[in-house]
């Protein structure tokens, strides 16, 4: 694995401008596109060279995607469409042949090979796209509109991954946020996600979640130092954070799967989220999040957090 600024700030203020912090959202599903239409429009050559992801997330992963992908109704576990799929990708965004057993290594977890970031973008590319098109075949199988479907899908799988890092870096997580002692256990745990994140080259550059927040956002200034943070929860029953991720290795599918079905991965946003969720928590990014546009060195993102009714 090639060396990485392993490193996971949760308290330094934020500095500079992040006039991109929140791009127009497109309007979902409203005009899809096809994958070379979005591909050409955002080629993310800074990509082409691959990096090794370590072998515990390769693992966890595969377990939490392929459990959820396998669980769907009406899915016959045919791997033959995510093969398709996962080649067509590397052909079109990379301009190679995929490994003729990644699909198949990534299913059984064998990792003897390191899995590379391209091949984890394709595979999930792959997996998310047969998901959320099978979902949009079977939708009267479902409770909710298709968009929320898929949004449910990623926090199945968010939450799947976070149980399994929970006990491998033995996360002493509090059991619930009510003085500056709990806050300060919630941001170690996740600095600790967020170090193994890094160390495991799901970020090749740097994580970063910061509850130091100084932005602009819909024309008006917010500022919320971290020092204040739980007063804003209690008072205004919300509050806010940035997350802040360098060259996360899926960030092209993400992009091509949200111009062309609405909805990305947000594999580690929603292993925070859970995160949240189990510390008594809503939290996530905000609606209007859309990852195009962002230097592949720092996407971030906004975040709304509150307290469960």
């Amino acid at each position: 694995m090639i060396a990485k600024k392993a490193w996971f700030v949760t308290v330094v203020a934020l500095s500079g401008c992040l006039a991109a912090l929140a791009p127009a959202a497109v309007e979902r599903l409203s005009l899809q596109k096809t994958l070379s239409q979005v591909v050409a429009e955002n080629p993310y050559t800074e990509y082409a060279e691959w990096w090794a992801l370590g072998e515990e997330f390769s693992r966890f992963m595969s377990q939490a995607i392929v459990s959820e992908w396998s669980a769907l109704p009406g899915q016959d576990g045919d791997l033959d469409e995510v093969k398709s799929l996962a080649s067509e990708y590397v052909r079109t965004v990379y301009h190679r042949e995929v490994r003729a057993s990644v699909v198949d290594d990534f299913v059984e977890r064998k990792f003897t090979q390191p899995l590379q970031s391209g091949e984890f973008d394709a595979l999930s590319y792959a997996f998310f796209r047969s998901a959320f098109e099978l979902m949009k075949l079977r939708i009267d199988r479902y409770d909710h509109p298709l968009d929320e479907e898929q949004r449910l899908f990623t926090k199945r799988v968010g939450s799947r991954f976070f149980g399994r890092i929970e006990g491998h870096l033995g996360l002493d997580l509090p059991s619930g946020l009510v003085d500056e002692a709990s806050f300060a256990t919630l941001r170690e745990c996740i600095g600790k996600v967020g170090e193994f994140l890094n160390e495991q080259g799901y970020c090749r550059d740097h994580v970063a979640f910061r509850f130091d927040v100084d932005v602009t956002r819909q024309g008006k200034k917010l500022v919320q130092p971290q020092s204040r943070f739980l007063e804003s929860l209690e008072r205004d029953g919300e509050a806010y954070a940035l997350y802040e991720m360098g060259y996360p290795a899926i960030l092209p599918s993400a992009v091509y799967l949200f111009h062309t079905l609405g909805e990305a991965q947000h594999h580690s946003s929603r292993t925070i989220e859970e995160l949240f969720d189990r510390v008594g928590l809503s939290a996530r990014e905000s609606a209007d999040f859309d990852p195009t546009g962002y230097p592949s060195d720092m996407v971030v993102e906004f975040w709304e957090i509150s307290k469960k009714p």
